[in-house]
């Protein structure tokens, strides 16, 4: 699944192509790309015709453009295989085309491409007041209001989250993957950032130190500007920017994928173990694993320890 580097670009992408112009149709080729818009396809289309798209805007792995002179945006989530594609309107039709919006300027226009059709596209009312994002004024769609700022985002509060990440009783990356503690971060850039921190996946978050976690922090921004440099991770087709070109932060990747190979930091063999239906990467060596309690949850401690400073 795209994250947030990812996501980003593709933002940046709208933000240079499609802001600020009108929109003159709206053509939804399946219903499941719009299936959270739930009074329909037809009034989907009917919301955004004749609607100017105001700045390309992010709130983690969501990205959203306001509709001008009203209070409802038009929300989407790449989801899997999820793209969003700018071009010329009289081009082929994609195989797996979803949505196709033209313009009235006549010009390049947007398509929703979707061929696992995980990801979708929805209208949103912006939520009452900016109270998601303490540190500015903008208004959220409500249906991500409560989704957490990512490290990226000048919203995020790094000492909550710190407060947030100590008091929860589950393991460092599943707290990194939780979205309502710290947004727009996913498998792949988990893996990463634990190896630059030399953590272990299943460290107890409550054993952490206040050091440990900004260094977390510090690593999950350095890899997501690395990436973002890139253009992104790409390992196949699927994930691609606006233009339709992969990204290739994939050669860059230390941990991620690179079960057997040398860690680039020890030399020890890189270790891939299962997580949550997917795989979790990391060095045996620079990131030691807790040890698991017998007959509890992984990287759990039989009591609450006195926090460490």
């Amino acid at each position: 699944m795209p994250e947030l580097p990812e996501v980003e670009v593709v933002r940046r992408g709208l933000a240079r192509w499609v802001a600020g112009r009108r929109v003159a149709s709206v053509e939804v080729l399946h219903p499941r790309a719009v299936r959270r818009h739930e009074p329909g396809p037809a009034d989907f289309a009917a919301r955004l015709t004749g609607r100017a798209f105001g700045a390309a805007r992010r709130r983690g792995k969501y990205l959203w453009l306001p509709l001008g002179d009203t209070d409802a945006a038009l929300v989407g989530h790449l989801g899997m295989s999820g793209q969003m594609l700018v071009g010329e309107p009289d081009r082929p039709r994609e195989k797996h085309l979803r949505v196709w919006f033209t313009f009235d300027d006549g010009g390049l226009d947007l398509r929703f491409v979707d061929q696992r059709t995980f990801g979708g596209l929805f209208v949103a009312e912006l939520a009452a007041d900016a109270a998601a994002t303490t540190r500015t004024s903008e208004r959220l769609p409500a249906p991500i209001a409560h989704i957490a700022a990512d490290p990226m985002d000048p919203a995020f509060d790094e000492a909550a989250f710190t407060a947030a990440l100590r008091a929860k009783d589950t393991e460092i990356k599943r707290a990194l993957l939780d979205q309502s503690l710290i947004s727009g971060v996913g498998n792949i850039y988990a893996d990463e950032a634990l190896w630059r921190a030399k953590l272990h996946g299943r460290r107890p978050t409550r054993t952490l130190t206040r050091a440990d976690v900004a260094r977390v922090v510090a690593a999950v921004r350095e890899v997501m500007a690395a990436a973002l440099d890139s253009g992104g991770t790409s390992f196949d087709s699927l994930y691609v920017n606006v233009n339709g070109e992969s990204g290739y932060f994939d050669r860059s990747l230390e941990a991620y994928g690179r079960e057997g190979e040398p860690c680039r930091r020890c030399g020890a063999p890189i270790r891939r173990e299962a997580f949550m239906n997917r795989s979790s990467y990391s060095c045996p060596r620079c990131q030691p694993a807790p040890r698991r309690r017998t007959g509890g949850t992984a990287g759990e401690r039989p009591a609450r320890a006195a926090r460490p400073a």
